[in-house]
């Protein structure tokens, strides 16, 4: 017997600038987990659009983001585990005043507590891919945005 697919959000915080930019981030002390864009799972009674700005808030620290829409959902499994899960992908966006980079450090009582995010901007097309192909869907919101694949994804 399979289990439910874990439902889960990814955001996409876009800044808009000279050239638009994608919020990621890096687990300082962890580089095998690769760069990545906020993303966790959907609390109870939670909608994906609130999901989201909760993960952006606690893995940024970012409070100035607000969702422009769902982009998609991916039916992809964990890369590692092989479980299924469902991804519901949202584009959100923030000021052009937001910090180009910082450190933060996650507050609350989940798994992530205690772990230091290092977060920044990327210039849009990526260079790489991201961690869990994160970026897959980046096309969506601008066909220019699509990340050249040099070899197998992460």
């Amino acid at each position: 017997m399979t289990s439910p697919p874990r439902i889960r959000v990814a955001a996409d915080v876009i800044r808009r600038r000279a050239v638009p930019e994608l919020l990621v981030f890096d687990h300082a002390g962890l580089p095998q987990a690769g760069t990545q864009v906020p993303a966790g799972g959907v609390q109870p009674g939670e909608s994906p659009q609130e999901a989201a700005l909760r993960e952006v808030i606690e893995e940024t620290g970012l409070l100035t983001a607000t969702v422009v829409g769902i982009v998609t959902t991916d039916g992809r499994p964990h890369p590692d585990t092989g479980q299924p899960r469902h991804t519901t992908f949202l584009h959100l966006r923030v000021p052009r005043d937001a910090p180009d980079a910082w450190e933060h450090r996650v507050h609350s009582g989940g798994d992530d507590a205690g772990l230091v995010f290092a977060c920044r901007f990327l210039p849009l097309p990526l260079r790489h891919p991201l961690a869990d192909a994160q970026d897959a869907w980046l096309h969506r919101i601008d066909p220019r945005w699509s990340t050249p694949a040099p070899g197998p994804r992460q």
